[in-house]
């Protein structure tokens, strides 16, 4: 119910995602009148895979986390996280407030043993592949054992998705040691430390998009100013070259022949095509979206929480923690 798009944009999206793997079901959580009207026309066939179930409440996107915790025990947001805990769901995937959602995920669902909070992840696109960028803000002040924590979440996360000694970094102002402030210097000291943890040291902002690291570290406000940016920065790219491309009948011409390169470049960098965060650290599975992701969006933290659940990665996190933290 949640995002700028509510169900109008989520039942299309859950549609076609259900189109693309034909052996999963999935579960609406919100008002059932509204929802049901968006399920007209289904076939019976589809819609025996698409399942709803009521809530009466919504939480709106400029609501208090704390008004969402105690004021709505029968929100959408809420039930849809209990039917995760109580195993009736494999995932939870919301596009609604982000602080709402994190703090009903660490009421109800709890943290990992020997996690303090949990983070944002997501891939971000680099020139050798995908980056994994955490915490995307759902901790705007952190201590060094908070970026510790991350960082040895988004190691594990990053071997359980199919990387192999996965290059972990912090994000800092410089490079060199004497660079950064008390808290990322005293994380960086933990992880050099650290056993079982690839730590190769600093990073700036355009090493990371170079791609010389797998996963990198950093406090949510600035993990967060980062992904917006980095956001805006392609669109903006993408708009210019579009207008270039109009601006003369032989700018044109040039456009048309670049045109599939272009849509593949434009594949690899548009924010929907990345859409879905995760928050590691939790005993379940839950993916952020986008508040304003369209359908293609929405199906695209659909994958990343079909991929979570595949991988089984908050067991796989227990496993791994246990032997690092």
């Amino acid at each position: 119910m949640g995002g700028d798009y509510g169900p109008h944009c989520i039942v299309p999206a859950c549609i076609s995602f259900l189109a693309e793997y034909a052996s999963l079901q999935l579960v609406l959580v919100g008002q059932a009148p509204l929802l049901e009207e968006h399920l007209r026309g289904l076939s019976p066939a589809e819609r025996q895979r698409l399942h709803i179930h009521h809530a009466s409440e919504i939480v709106t996107m400029d609501e208090r986390p704390s008004q969402a915790l105690r004021g709505k025990p029968d929100s959408s947001m809420r039930v849809a996280l209990e039917l995760v805990r109580d195993g009736k769901a494999h995932a939870c995937v919301s596009a609604g407030n982000t602080g709402a959602l994190m703090a009903l995920s660490r009421y109800l669902l709890k943290t990992l043993p020997g996690i303090d909070r949990p983070a944002m992840v997501t891939a971000v696109p680099t020139q050798t592949g995908h980056c994994h960028l955490l915490d995307l803000g759902a901790n705007v002040d952190c201590s060094a054992e908070h970026l510790y924590q991350f960082a040895v979440m988004g190691a594990v996360a990053a071997e359980a998705l199919g990387k192999i000694d996965p290059r972990v970094a912090l994000l800092n102002v410089g490079t060199e040691d004497i660079k950064g402030n008390q808290q990322v210097k005293l994380a960086a000291s933990l992880l050099q430390q650290a056993r079982g943890v690839n730590y190769i040291g600093y990073i700036e902002g355009d090493g990371l998009y170079r791609g010389l690291a797998d996963v990198v570290v950093c406090d949510g406000f600035v993990g967060n100013i980062l992904l917006k940016s980095s956001e805006g920065l392609a669109a903006m790219v993408a708009a210019r070259l579009e207008e270039l491309f109009n601006s003369s009948l032989p700018a044109k011409a040039v456009g048309l022949m670049a045109m599939p390169f272009l849509r593949r470049l434009r594949g690899d960098l548009t924010p929907s095509q990345h859409n879905g965060a995760s928050f590691l650290g939790l005993q379940g599975i839950v993916v952020k979206s986008h508040g304003s992701a369209k359908e293609e969006g929405i199906q695209s933290a659909l994958r990343r929480a079909l991929l979570e659940v595949r991988e089984n990665l908050p067991q796989r996190l227990h496993g791994r923690l246990e032997h690092l933290l």
